[in-house]
């Protein structure tokens, strides 16, 4: 490890020390500056693959490609200094086999430096799991809704009810038993999402799943505001800066049009 790598405070051991204390803070991000932001408060810093929704406009993550992960993971990486990195691995990039995920998940560790990747699905991923465990790639599960297979699932909906219930909580105990460190549990009833949490002995992180679980996670741009076509049900948001960013554009666009900016002030003398 050279001088200049960083070293950051919480680690996966360290996020699996936290079972049933106080609650781990997760969010999104996707670029130094947000990075920045985030590491000040956050325990878990993730590089989802949503950057595919949020930052490119794609209509589902389905066209993210590892590439993209790389280069966004790189740019996350240069904002953090304590909290925890993982990188999603993105649809296509470790269904295939043990070897091919161990592929990609080795060079995406290696190429961004972040400590850990998620991927989804449980009892069908979890000699996966077990095989990147074994190698020395820390893996957090992320069972409920998986986005990656909303085809198969039929759209955004809510997991787990009534006798789907014990299907979910099969897939989270795979990934416990495989080796993963936490998993997280995304749009299930509230009462799925406890029993579960007390189920494991491994972290929960919940998105829509209750406030039980070990941990949240929001995508920051929906928190913030800022992806303001889409509000899921268990998304709070703090704070509404797409309208502030629109207002603020609206009243840059005028003045430059009736040439009040740039003023003196922002203007160059020939002589300084």
């Amino acid at each position: 490890m050279s001088a200049s790598t960083p070293v950051h405070s919480l680690t996966p051991l360290g996020v699996m020390a936290r079972k049933g204390g106080t609650p781990l803070v997760c969010l999104t991000a996707y670029t130094t500056p947000i990075a920045r932001l985030a590491d000040r408060d956050c325990d878990i810093v993730l590089v989802g693959d949503s950057v595919g929704m949020v930052l490119h406009g794609l209509p589902t993550t389905l066209g993210v490609t590892l590439d993209m992960m790389i280069l966004h993971g790189k740019a996350v990486m240069r904002g953090l200094e304590r909290a925890l990195c993982v990188v999603d691995l993105p649809f296509g990039s470790y269904e295939e086999s043990p070897a091919q995920a161990f592929r990609n998940a080795s060079r995406l560790l290696a190429e961004t430096g972040a400590a850990a990747v998620k991927l989804e699905g449980g009892v069908h991923m979890k000699e996966t799991i077990a095989f990147l465990v074994a190698r020395g790639i820390p893996v957090m599960g992320h069972v409920g809704l998986t986005p990656q297979a909303v085809n198969m699932l039929g759209g955004y909906k809510v997991q787990g009810r009534d006798s789907d219930a014990a299907r979910v909580l099969d897939d989270a105990r795979a990934v416990q038993e495989a080796g993963g460190f936490a998993v997280v549990l995304e749009k299930l009833p509230r009462s799925l999402g406890d029993s579960i949490t007390r189920a494991l002995t491994i972290p929960t992180i919940g998105i829509g799943a209750g406030p039980e679980c070990d941990g949240q996670i929001l995508v920051i741009d929906d928190m913030l505001g800022l992806f303001a076509a889409f509000k899921p049900k268990f998304v709070r948001r703090y704070a509404n800066l797409a309208d502030q960013a629109g207002e603020a554009i609206g009243a840059y666009a005028q003045d430059v049009r009736s040439r009040a900016f740039p003023g003196a002030e922002h203007s160059f003398g020939d002589r300084s």
